[in-house]
Protein backbone atom coordinates (compact mmCIF):
# COMPACT_ATOMS: atom_id res chain seq x y z
CA UNK A 1 0.00 0.00 0.00
CA UNK A 2 1.27 3.74 -0.28
CA UNK A 3 3.91 4.19 2.29
CA UNK A 4 4.86 7.39 4.36
CA UNK A 5 6.65 8.74 1.28
CA UNK A 6 3.71 8.97 -1.09
CA UNK A 7 1.21 9.79 1.43
CA UNK A 8 3.83 12.81 1.90
CA UNK A 9 3.82 13.33 -1.85
CA UNK A 10 0.12 13.31 -2.13
CA UNK A 11 0.04 15.87 1.04
CA UNK A 12 2.60 18.50 -1.31
CA UNK A 13 1.05 18.49 -4.01
CA UNK A 14 -2.37 18.64 -2.55
CA UNK A 15 -2.06 21.76 -0.70
CA UNK A 16 -1.49 24.54 -3.27
CA UNK A 17 -4.94 23.56 -4.24
CA UNK A 18 -6.32 23.24 -1.36
CA UNK A 19 -4.83 25.66 1.54
CA UNK A 20 -7.06 28.83 1.76
CA UNK A 21 -10.01 26.92 -0.10
CA UNK A 22 -13.29 26.54 0.87
CA UNK A 23 -15.34 22.80 0.68
CA UNK A 24 -18.59 23.72 -0.73
CA UNK A 25 -20.18 20.34 -0.80
CA UNK A 26 -19.32 17.05 -0.82
CA UNK A 27 -20.53 14.50 -3.28
CA UNK A 28 -20.77 10.70 -1.73
CA UNK A 29 -20.72 8.03 -4.00
CA UNK A 30 -19.89 5.05 -1.93
CA UNK A 31 -19.79 5.76 1.56
CA UNK A 32 -18.81 1.55 2.31
CA UNK A 33 -14.80 2.04 2.30
CA UNK A 34 -12.67 0.24 5.15
CA UNK A 35 -14.94 1.83 7.34
CA UNK A 36 -18.23 4.12 6.32
CA UNK A 37 -17.65 7.43 5.14
CA UNK A 38 -18.54 9.62 9.06
CA UNK A 39 -21.58 11.21 8.89
CA UNK A 40 -19.87 14.09 10.95
CA UNK A 41 -17.42 14.72 7.96
CA UNK A 42 -20.45 14.81 5.51
CA UNK A 43 -22.63 17.30 7.72
CA UNK A 44 -19.99 19.44 9.04
CA UNK A 45 -16.47 19.71 6.00
CA UNK A 46 -18.58 21.48 4.05
CA UNK A 47 -18.43 25.29 4.31
CA UNK A 48 -15.33 24.99 6.20
CA UNK A 49 -11.92 26.70 4.77
CA UNK A 50 -8.87 24.70 4.50
CA UNK A 51 -6.45 26.21 7.15
CA UNK A 52 -3.58 23.67 6.72
CA UNK A 53 -3.02 19.99 5.39
CA UNK A 54 -0.83 17.74 7.58
CA UNK A 55 0.32 13.95 7.56
CA UNK A 56 0.52 11.31 10.39
CA UNK A 57 1.70 8.50 9.75
CA UNK A 58 0.01 7.38 6.47
CA UNK A 59 -3.05 9.15 7.70
CA UNK A 60 -3.91 12.83 5.55
CA UNK A 61 -5.48 15.49 8.44
CA UNK A 62 -7.40 18.22 6.66
CA UNK A 63 -7.45 20.96 9.36
CA UNK A 64 -10.55 23.21 9.05
CA UNK A 65 -11.88 25.12 12.44
CA UNK A 66 -15.04 23.24 12.91
CA UNK A 67 -11.92 20.25 12.93
CA UNK A 68 -9.88 17.87 10.59
CA UNK A 69 -10.73 15.06 7.75
CA UNK A 70 -8.89 12.06 8.32
CA UNK A 71 -7.92 10.62 5.32
CA UNK A 72 -5.83 7.05 4.38
CA UNK A 73 -5.52 5.90 0.94
CA UNK A 74 -5.43 2.07 2.02
CA UNK A 75 -4.18 -0.31 -0.42
CA UNK A 76 -5.01 1.66 -3.80
CA UNK A 77 -6.65 4.94 -3.13
CA UNK A 78 -5.33 8.31 -4.63
CA UNK A 79 -6.51 11.76 -4.06
CA UNK A 80 -6.66 13.82 -7.45
CA UNK A 81 -7.60 17.83 -7.69
CA UNK A 82 -9.61 17.53 -11.57
CA UNK A 83 -11.86 20.30 -12.54
CA UNK A 84 -15.25 19.64 -11.90
CA UNK A 85 -16.53 18.63 -14.87
CA UNK A 86 -14.05 15.54 -15.54
CA UNK A 87 -16.06 12.17 -16.06
CA UNK A 88 -16.95 10.22 -13.06
CA UNK A 89 -15.12 6.65 -13.20
CA UNK A 90 -16.02 3.01 -11.63
CA UNK A 91 -14.25 3.89 -8.52
CA UNK A 92 -14.17 7.58 -7.92
CA UNK A 93 -16.06 7.03 -4.46
CA UNK A 94 -15.90 10.99 -2.91
CA UNK A 95 -15.68 14.18 -4.74
CA UNK A 96 -14.90 17.38 -2.52
CA UNK A 97 -16.56 20.26 -4.52
CA UNK A 98 -14.39 22.93 -3.94
CA UNK A 99 -14.87 27.05 -4.72
CA UNK A 100 -12.11 27.20 -6.97
CA UNK A 101 -14.37 25.35 -9.40
CA UNK A 102 -12.18 22.14 -9.07
CA UNK A 103 -12.87 18.78 -7.10
CA UNK A 104 -10.77 16.71 -4.85
CA UNK A 105 -11.75 13.14 -5.58
CA UNK A 106 -10.98 10.15 -3.78
CA UNK A 107 -10.35 6.80 -6.15
CA UNK A 108 -10.12 3.71 -5.03
CA UNK A 109 -10.84 0.24 -6.76
CA UNK A 110 -10.50 -2.16 -3.28
CA UNK A 111 -11.81 0.61 -0.98
CA UNK A 112 -9.81 -0.17 2.05
CA UNK A 113 -9.07 3.78 2.30
CA UNK A 114 -10.83 5.95 5.25
CA UNK A 115 -12.47 9.87 4.75
CA UNK A 116 -13.26 10.20 8.71
CA UNK A 117 -14.13 13.37 11.12
CA UNK A 118 -11.99 14.35 13.75
CA UNK A 119 -13.56 17.12 15.88
CA UNK A 120 -11.68 20.56 16.63
CA UNK A 121 -9.86 19.88 19.70
CA UNK A 122 -9.68 16.57 19.98
CA UNK A 123 -7.63 13.67 18.57
CA UNK A 124 -9.26 10.51 16.80
CA UNK A 125 -9.25 7.57 18.37
CA UNK A 126 -6.96 6.25 14.82
CA UNK A 127 -4.25 7.96 15.64
CA UNK A 128 -3.83 7.70 19.79
CA UNK A 129 -0.40 5.41 20.89
CA UNK A 130 1.02 6.40 17.59
CA UNK A 131 4.91 6.29 17.73
CA UNK A 132 7.03 9.28 16.85
CA UNK A 133 7.68 10.79 13.49
CA UNK A 134 11.15 9.75 11.82
CA UNK A 135 11.81 12.51 9.97
CA UNK A 136 11.00 14.52 13.35
CA UNK A 137 13.43 15.37 16.42
CA UNK A 138 11.63 12.86 18.25
CA UNK A 139 12.88 9.85 16.27
CA UNK A 140 16.86 8.78 16.89
CA UNK A 141 18.90 5.61 17.69
CA UNK A 142 18.26 5.22 21.23
CA UNK A 143 14.50 5.68 20.66
CA UNK A 144 14.98 2.39 18.97
CA UNK A 145 17.71 0.81 21.58
CA UNK A 146 15.59 1.71 24.51
CA UNK A 147 12.17 0.89 23.34
CA UNK A 148 13.42 -2.74 21.83
CA UNK A 149 15.00 -3.78 25.05
CA UNK A 150 14.16 -7.53 25.38
CA UNK A 151 11.99 -7.88 22.53
CA UNK A 152 12.45 -11.26 20.74
CA UNK A 153 10.32 -10.17 17.93
CA UNK A 154 12.83 -9.41 14.65
CA UNK A 155 14.31 -6.33 13.85
CA UNK A 156 11.81 -5.40 10.81
CA UNK A 157 8.83 -6.43 12.35
CA UNK A 158 9.73 -4.04 15.49
CA UNK A 159 10.32 -1.26 13.10
CA UNK A 160 7.12 -1.56 11.39
CA UNK A 161 5.24 -1.61 14.55
CA UNK A 162 3.26 1.97 14.71
CA UNK A 163 3.70 2.27 18.27
CA UNK A 164 7.72 2.15 18.22
CA UNK A 165 7.85 4.54 14.75
CA UNK A 166 5.16 5.61 12.69
CA UNK A 167 5.12 5.18 8.64
CA UNK A 168 7.86 2.93 8.64
CA UNK A 169 6.39 -0.09 6.06
CA UNK A 170 7.73 -2.83 4.22
CA UNK A 171 9.20 -1.49 1.42
CA UNK A 172 11.57 1.13 3.65
CA UNK A 173 12.31 -1.12 6.57
CA UNK A 174 13.95 -3.58 4.02
CA UNK A 175 15.46 -0.67 2.73
CA UNK A 176 16.50 0.67 5.66
CA UNK A 177 17.83 -2.44 7.14
CA UNK A 178 20.03 -3.20 4.07
CA UNK A 179 21.61 0.34 4.42
CA UNK A 180 22.18 -0.46 8.03
CA UNK A 181 23.60 -4.02 7.54
CA UNK A 182 20.93 -5.48 9.85
CA UNK A 183 19.93 -8.76 9.17
CA UNK A 184 15.67 -8.22 9.29
CA UNK A 185 15.38 -11.18 11.29
CA UNK A 186 17.37 -10.38 13.91
CA UNK A 187 16.07 -10.14 17.57
CA UNK A 188 14.89 -6.76 18.12
CA UNK A 189 16.27 -6.72 21.55
CA UNK A 190 20.14 -8.43 20.38
CA UNK A 191 20.65 -5.22 18.16
CA UNK A 192 23.48 -3.11 19.29
CA UNK A 193 22.81 0.96 20.53
CA UNK A 194 25.43 1.49 18.01
CA UNK A 195 23.70 -0.40 14.66
CA UNK A 196 20.29 1.24 16.32
CA UNK A 197 21.84 4.18 15.88
CA UNK A 198 23.05 3.49 12.14
CA UNK A 199 19.42 2.42 11.22
CA UNK A 200 17.63 5.07 12.75
CA UNK A 201 20.16 7.60 10.30
CA UNK A 202 19.69 4.75 7.01
CA UNK A 203 15.51 5.03 7.98
CA UNK A 204 15.63 9.15 7.62
CA UNK A 205 17.50 8.83 4.70
CA UNK A 206 15.51 6.56 3.15
CA UNK A 207 12.44 8.24 3.46
CA UNK A 208 13.78 11.63 2.62
CA UNK A 209 15.22 10.51 -0.53
CA UNK A 210 12.04 8.48 -1.49
CA UNK A 211 9.76 11.76 -0.72
CA UNK A 212 12.30 13.65 -2.64
CA UNK A 213 11.71 11.48 -5.44
CA UNK A 214 8.01 11.31 -5.33
CA UNK A 215 7.57 8.21 -3.63
CA UNK A 216 7.82 4.86 -5.26
CA UNK A 217 5.28 2.99 -7.99
CA UNK A 218 4.65 -0.06 -6.79
CA UNK A 219 0.93 -1.45 -8.37
CA UNK A 220 -1.60 0.98 -7.66
CA UNK A 221 0.03 4.53 -6.09
CA UNK A 222 0.30 7.63 -8.61
CA UNK A 223 0.77 11.15 -7.16
CA UNK A 224 -1.73 14.14 -7.17
CA UNK A 225 -1.08 15.35 -10.61
CA UNK A 226 -0.87 11.61 -11.79
CA UNK A 227 2.84 10.71 -12.29
CA UNK A 228 4.58 7.53 -10.70
CA UNK A 229 7.63 7.85 -7.95
CA UNK A 230 10.84 7.27 -9.51
CA UNK A 231 11.97 5.82 -6.12
CA UNK A 232 11.74 1.79 -7.24
CA UNK A 233 14.41 2.55 -9.54
CA UNK A 234 16.97 3.10 -6.41
CA UNK A 235 15.33 0.07 -4.53
CA UNK A 236 18.36 -2.15 -2.92
CA UNK A 237 16.78 -5.37 -2.22
CA UNK A 238 12.77 -5.22 -1.93
CA UNK A 239 11.26 -7.24 -5.06
CA UNK A 240 14.80 -8.06 -5.93
CA UNK A 241 14.73 -12.21 -4.81
CA UNK A 242 17.55 -13.82 -6.71
CA UNK A 243 18.78 -10.81 -8.65
CA UNK A 244 22.65 -9.77 -7.44
CA UNK A 245 23.35 -7.75 -4.53
CA UNK A 246 24.80 -4.45 -6.24
CA UNK A 247 27.33 -4.05 -3.03
CA UNK A 248 28.67 -7.45 -3.17
CA UNK A 249 27.25 -9.47 -5.93
CA UNK A 250 25.32 -12.25 -3.57
CA UNK A 251 22.01 -13.01 -4.76
CA UNK A 252 19.33 -11.28 -2.68
CA UNK A 253 17.17 -13.92 -0.60
CA UNK A 254 13.30 -13.33 0.46
CA UNK A 255 10.88 -14.76 2.99
CA UNK A 256 7.57 -13.98 4.45
CA UNK A 257 7.64 -12.33 7.80
CA UNK A 258 4.60 -11.21 9.58
CA UNK A 259 2.95 -11.84 6.29
CA UNK A 260 5.17 -9.50 4.51
CA UNK A 261 7.91 -10.36 1.74
CA UNK A 262 10.96 -9.33 3.25
CA UNK A 263 14.32 -9.25 1.70
CA UNK A 264 18.17 -8.78 2.32
CA UNK A 265 21.43 -9.41 1.43
CA UNK A 266 22.90 -12.86 3.01
CA UNK A 267 26.47 -11.25 2.95
CA UNK A 268 25.74 -7.41 3.82
CA UNK A 269 22.95 -7.98 6.38
CA UNK A 270 24.33 -9.58 9.61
Amino acid sequence: MPELPEVETTRRGLAPHLLGHRVLALDVRQRQLRWPVAPALIRKLPGQRVDAIERRAKYLLVHTQAGSAVLHLGMSGSLRVLPARTPIGPHDHVDWQLDSGCVLRYTDPRRFGCQLWQPAGTTHELLQGLGPEPLSDAFAGDVLWTRSRGRKAAVKTFIMDQAVVVGVGNIYASEALFAAGIHPLRAAGAVSRERYARLAQAIQLILARAIERGGTTLRDFIAPDGAPGYFEQELAVYGREGEACRDCGTPIRCAVVGQRSTCWCPRCQR
